[in-house]
């Protein structure tokens, strides 16, 4: 009887293998929000890293982050390197593009819980007297981030940060645009 448990214990954990080793290894998770203010005024707020813990939902998770910057204080090679609790891990971001108010590109390395190296972009195009913002960030997942990936929905996990960091840059901008008197 134990021979047989082994036995479909040991077919299960190859199956499962097996359709892990099958999963697209290639994934890109976008979000998009369209915010009440000009692609000049949000992109500053992108593009200087900066004005990030006003506004990143990863810095509302952990408000004792240590955050280290390096670099120019915008554009190419401006950079941000954290190290906080469980819920955010630790890593780095260096902007690799920037072309103003159209697009920031970073090149971002997570070290902790995971080690990941993705691209995230920021596009920025004009709606009127809006700019719809839209991020993006793709990478290539080995064996254990697809297995992951199997169980969480990483799309809908990392997709819902997203959204709640569109929504605080928006207030973001709004209250610098009320402070400024515009």
């Amino acid at each position: 009887m134990i021979k047989k448990i082994l036995i479909a214990l040991a077919a299960t954990l190859v199956g499962f293998a097996v359709f892990v080793a099958t999963r697209p290894a290639n994934f890109r998770i976008t979000r998009a929000a369209k915010i009440s203010a000009s692609a000049g005024v949000v992109f500053t707020h992108v593009n200087e890293l900066k004005k990030w813990p006003a506004w990143s939902p990863w810095a509302k998770m952990d408000p004792q982050m240590k955050v280290t910057y390096a670099g120019p204080e915008a554009g190419v090679g401006a950079s941000y390197s954290w190290v906080g609790n469980k819920d955010v891990g630790e890593g780095s971001m260096t902007i690799t593009e920037s072309k103003p108010v159209e697009l920031v590109r970073f090149n971002l390395q997570f070290l902790k819980p995971m080690e990941a190296s993705n691209v995230t972009d920021f596009t920025f195009t004009p709606a009127g007297d809006q700019t719809l913002v839209t991020w993006s960030m793709t990478g290539t997942n080995g064996f254990m981030g697809k297995a992951f990936s199997v169980i969480m929905n990483m799309d809908k996990l990392v997709g819902a940060d997203f959204e709640k960091g569109l929504a605080n840059l928006e207030a973001v901008v709004k209250a610098s645009a009320t402070a400024a008197g515009q």
